[in-house]
């Protein structure tokens, strides 16, 4: 009987000894995955000065809801992803929150944008996020939408685009099979 508890008590201590291994290995993945979309921000802010947009920063809204005296914020963007607005701005907690969006700009920085509409009045509160914060907040959606403005935009870098395509396509597969489980 002892050598059957010695053996359970092994097999213990193994199961152990791979729960932490797979934990070490799930930080080793989150940290490439966040340089992965930092590298990509990088690459792509030379895209945004070309194809970004011009994002609104403020304006006033006449009787039918028409924006005129509009000004826009000095760096195109490359909207990134939209979320569920907060409640308030980070800036102005007496400002609700419209729309709210990741955007990735002409230098290659992460920014939340934050819109408020009121009476006469659109404005917006941008807060810069680091690639780390970026990616908490939206998640693999971000890497999905630059690889897809790279394959748009980057005719002449391919083998970029085609390495892209096979770290997105594996991505999201692994995504949707740990949605499955």
């Amino acid at each position: 009987m002892d050598i059957i508890e010695e053996g359970f008590d092994c097999i213990v201590s193994k199961l152990k000894e791979a729960k932490k291994d797979e934990s070490e290995l799930s930080g080793k993945i989150k940290e490439n995955e966040v340089l992965l979309l930092a590298r990509m921000g990088e690459k792509a802010a030379s895209l945004v000065e070309n194809y970004g947009l011009n994002m609104l920063l403020r304006a006033k809204n006449d009787g039918k809801g028409e924006l005129y005296d509009t000004i826009y914020y000095d760096n195109k963007m490359f909207i990134l992803a939209k979320s569920d607005p907060l409640p308030f701005r980070p800036d102005n907690s007496s400002m609700p929150v419209s729309d709210q969006f990741c955007v990735l700009d002409s230098e290659g920085k992460f920014f939340e944008i934050y819109y408020s509409a009121h009476e006469y009045m659109t404005d917006s509160y941008a807060e810069e996020m680091t690639p780390e914060r970026a990616f908490e907040i939206y998640g693999y959606e971000i890497i999905f939408m630059l690889y897809k403005a790279f394959q748009q935009y980057l005719k002449e870098e391919q083998d970029l685009v085609h390495s892209l395509e096979k770290t997105v396509a594996f991505v999201f597969k692994k995504d949707s099979e740990d949605n499955k489980a």
